[in-house]
């Protein structure tokens, strides 16, 4: 199944802190380089409550 990468990262930047979390916990199918990608769009300074959220 192809994803979508710009949808997916339009949604991410679009989204709350909270959506943000939710997209990049959730999304399969990307690869290492998108999932940096989406990265470039998160807020640094609560980088912790996403390194929680993935465990």
């Amino acid at each position: 199944m192809a994803v979508d990468f710009e949808k997916i990262k339009n949604d991410f930047i679009n989204a709350d802190l909270d959506g943000k979390i939710r997209i990049y916990t959730t999304t399969q199918g990307l690869t290492v380089e998108q999932f940096r990608e989406l990265l470039k769009y998160y807020p640094i300074k609560h980088l912790s409550k996403l390194e929680k959220a993935l465990g």
